[in-house]
């Protein structure tokens, strides 16, 4: 008897123990339930012909993102030849335009994608503008862009120095000329640095460069085209490497007019540029960028 009553009050105290203390069986499901907060992501860019917006669509879109337009207060003229020469007189005279302010507090984000099409070799004025009254620091900083032959690597090195206490992480480029493939390279670039879950490509490393065959430099010379910035430029070095259904190809090139190709240079001299080119099988050559 002494034991079966001993036990009915350990069986007791255990329940009191459980119904008088909630908190401690509610903090211990908490803990197991606890998730990390979801990054909040605001996409910011400027559009002059609407590639660089198509764009930030599609990254707000995937990523559920909010998204704001920068704005000029006198937007430059939709022709490209006066919105060179404004451009231009403005970088001369050291002028940034006057942009209208953005809605969005910025203090509320984690992860800024800027969106801008390349003018000049990097980022447009209205986004230097919007970059010259913003401090970014502690915010990651992705940077977009759209351009005619290239000019994301050099707009992040700007973009570093402008924003020093901002985290600068790989972007995403692609040619006005491209705007078809950005759709499925956006949802890629996306996946591969974990903005996005899913499959992705892992590309392999480039082989070894070598000198240029005849029939390598067809297909960089057939990539080039009538490009007016390119096409006095000759292939000197090559490395290639798969993707799917195709292959892509790390030309250096130089333009003809410096100096002829010599097997005893160095196989990159300091003057040559970087031009990547694809190949999709059944499709014609066509070159992604241009890195100078």
């Amino acid at each position: 008897m002494k034991t079966k009553a001993l036990i009915m009050g350990i069986a007791a105290t255990l329940l009191l123990a459980i119904v008088c203390c909630p908190d401690a069986q509610a903090r211990k499901k908490s803990h197991r339930t606890h998730k990390k907060p979801a990054q909040r992501t605001l996409v910011v860019y400027y559009s002059q012909t609407s590639n660089t917006r198509t764009v930030a669509k599609e990254i707000a879109r995937k990523l559920g993102a909010d998204i704001e337009e920068i704005a000029p207060v006198t937007p430059y003229d939709g022709d490209y030849k006066a919105t060179i020469e404004r451009s231009k007189k403005e970088r001369e005279q050291g002028i940034l335009p006057e942009i209208k302010p953005i809605k969005a507090d910025i203090k509320k984000y984690d992860v800024i994608f800027l969106g801008y099409p390349i003018w000049y070799g990097t980022f447009a004025p209205p986004m230097e503008a919007f970059l010259s009254q913003v401090d970014l620091s502690g915010k990651k900083l992705v940077p977009f862009c759209t351009f005619g032959s290239g000019g994301l690597e050099i707009s992040k090195i700007i973009l570093e120095a402008k924003q020093k206490g901002a985290k600068i992480l790989d972007g995403y480029g692609v040619r006005a000329a491209r705007m078809a493939a950005m759709p499925n390279e956006v949802d890629q670039f996306l996946k591969a640095n974990g903005f996005l879950k899913g499959k992705y490509v892992k590309l392999g490393e480039f082989s070894a460069p070598h000198y240029v065959s005849d029939e390598e430099s067809a297909i960089y010379d057939a990539a080039i085209g009538d490009y007016p910035m390119m096409k006095n430029t000759r292939a000197r070095t090559v490395a290639s490497r798969a993707i799917p259904d195709g292959t892509e190809y790390l030309f250096t090139a130089y333009v003809k007019q410096d100096r002829p190709v010599d097997p005893n240079v160095a196989m990159r001299p300091p003057k040559d540029m970087q031009v990547y080119v694809i190949v999709i099988n059944g499709k014609a050559p066509e070159f992604t960028k241009v890195v100078r």
